[in-house]
C-alpha cells in the first residue's frame, strides 16, 4: 500500500473539475479520476480555523453500484462503505468518485480484499488521511437497515417561511434558558450543488445537550438553506458551527443523510465529541 501524502494536497477548487462537464466513462481502472477539494477553501468562509477545528467527525459514503470481474472475467458486484475523517485536508469530488468506481467495471481482481485494499489506498491518498472502505459482494447477502432518528421530528409544527438563504439568524434559545438533552430532526433540508446547481435532498439531525433550542426557528433554518449552493460536507459543517455560535450547546453533533446520485449516498457528521458516530442506518429515501 502506498504511503499517504498529506503534506500538499492540490489547490483544487470544484470550478476545476469534471463536475457538470461531458464525460465519457472509462471501464478500466482509473485512480487519475479522482479530484480531491480542499476543504478549507470553505471552512474560510465559515470562520473555521485549520488549527482548531470545532467538531470531529467523518463523511460515510455508501456504494451501489459497484462492480470488476475476477480472474475468470466473471463479474462480482459489491455494496461499499468509505469513511473519510473530517480532518482529512480534502474531501473527493462526488462525481469523480462516481467515475473512478466506475473505472472498476472491466478490470480483473483476485479477490474482494484486493479491490478493498486499492480503494481504501486511493481515497486515502485523495483525502490526504486514512479512508476506511468496506466491500460487502452481494453474494453475501448483506442488509442495509432503514429506519428514522430517535427523537423530536420538527416539520410537522405550522409556522409561515420566507427565507430561503441560510439564515443563521433563525438560530436561538427556548426563553427561560432550562437545559436538556434532545435529538431533533427533519427531512426538510434541501440545498443545491455547488456547481451544477442539482438539488440535494436529506434528512438533518441535531442532537444536543444544553439551552433548549427554539424548535421554530431550527426549522426556519433549516428550510432557509433550500436555495443554497454548497456540497454536503459544507453545509453540514455550516449548520453545526451557527447552532453552536447562536445556542451555544454544552455538547452537539449534526450528521445528515443525503439521498443518493449516480449510485452514491453522502453522510457527513460532526459533533464536538461527545456524542458517538450514529450507524449505518438508511434514511427511508435513501
Amino acid at each position: 500500500m502506498r504511503d499517504v501524502n498529506t503534506s500538499s494536497p492540490p489547490e483544487h477548487g470544484a470550478e476545476a473539475s469534471l463536475l457538470g462537464q461531458p464525460t465519457a466513462y472509462r471501464d478500466t481502472y482509473s485512480p487519475e479520476l479522482l479530484f480531491p477539494i480542499r476543504r478549507q477553501l470553505k471552512r474560510d468562509e465559515i470562520g473555521v480555523s485549520a488549527d482548531a477545528l470545532p467538531f470531529v467527525g467523518e463523511d460515510l459514503w455508501n456504494a451501489y453500484e459497484l462492480s470488476w470481474l475476477d480472474l475468470r472475467g466473471k463479474p462480482v458486484v459489491a455494496l461499499g462503505t468509505f469513511r473519510v475523517p473530517a480532518d482529512s485536508p480534502c474531501l473527493v469530488e462526488s462525481k469523480s468518485l462516481k467515475l473512478y468506481l466506475n473505472s472498476f467495471n472491466q478490470e480483473r481482481f483476485a479477490d474482494a480484499v484486493v479491490v478493498q485494499a486499492t480503494i481504501e489506498r486511493d481515497l486515502s491518498q485523495a483525502a490526504g488521511a486514512p479512508v476506511a472502505v468496506a466491500l460487502e459482494p452481494l453474494s453475501r447477502r448483506p442488509v442495509r437497515p432503514i429506519g428514522y432518528p430517535a427523537g423530536r421530528l420538527l416539520d410537522e409544527m405550522e409556522i409561515d417561511i420566507d427565507t430561503y438563504e441560510p439564515d443563521p439568524g433563525f438560530l436561538g434559545r427556548e426563553p427561560g434558558g432550562e437545559e436538556v438533552s434532545e435529538t431533533l430532526y427533519s427531512h426538510l433540508l434541501k440545498s443545491n450543488c455547488l456547481v451544477t446547481g442539482q438539488p440535494d435532498w436529506g434528512t438533518v439531525v441535531v442532537r444536543y445537550t444544553g439551552p433548549a433550542i427554539d424548535r421554530a426557528g431550527l426549522l426556519r433554518y433549516i428550510v432557509s438553506f433550500r436555495r443554497h449552493n454548497e456540497f454536503h460536507e459544507q453545509c453540514v459543517e455550516r449548520i453545526f458551527c451557527d447552532i453552536l455560535r447562536r445556542c451555544a450547546p454544552r455538547h452537539l453533533a449534526v450528521w445528515a443523510r443525503y439521498t443518493r446520485r449516480g449510485g452514491l449516498d453522502i453522510n457527513p457528521f460532526r459533533s464536538t465529541g461527545h456524542f458517538p458516530v450514529p450507524d449505518n442506518v438508511a434514511e427511508v429515501r435513501q
